[in-house]
């Protein structure tokens, strides 16, 4: 077994855990009592709206919206079935399937947008001043680097 991290590394690994569940859940909180899209569908409509073409594999999807193959295959049926994506052949090679984003679910991203942007501020952005978002910044860059490296994820150039 390896070296155990030291108490202060230990209580801000949960202090990350804790401010993510509770900071997750209040903005899911918000989103729903609008009767906006919950959060989850946001992300992956945001990771869309932000993709050249509006448009990503569903592999590139899972990655960015940080969910498994089965927990995006679920949500892309969802998505889809609400209108709000759909499933395209891919035209680099005909094979695999893109997501794209519809008219509807630039819509619904913007809704969600009015709701998700005043709650990120209230429950965790507006805590921050700029030197300690400047530090999580650098620490999760960092962090992100590493685990790059080690799984030998080339650079962009």
């Amino acid at each position: 077994m390896g070296s155990r991290p030291a108490p202060d590394r230990i209580a801000a690994w949960r202090a990350l855990l804790q401010v993510h569940a509770d900071v997750t859940e209040a903005v899911d909180r918000a989103l729903a009592e609008a009767g906006a899209i919950p959060l989850r569908w946001y992300d992956a409509l945001l990771c869309l709206h932000e993709a050249p073409g509006r448009r990503l594999r569903l592999g590139e999807l899972a990655r960015a919206a940080l969910l498994s193959r089965s927990g995006l295959s679920r949500l892309v049926d969802r998505l889809e079935g609400a209108g709000l994506l759909r499933r395209a052949p891919s035209a680099e090679d005909g094979r695999g399937a893109v997501a794209v984003l519809t008219p509807a679910g630039l819509t619904a991203l913007r809704r969600a947008w009015a709701v998700y942007g005043p709650a990120l501020e209230r429950h965790f952005a507006g805590h921050l001043r700029a030197a300690d978002v400047a530090a999580l910044q650098t620490a999760f860059a960092r962090v992100t680097g590493a685990r790059e490296r080690a799984q030998g994820v080339p650079k962009d150039p």
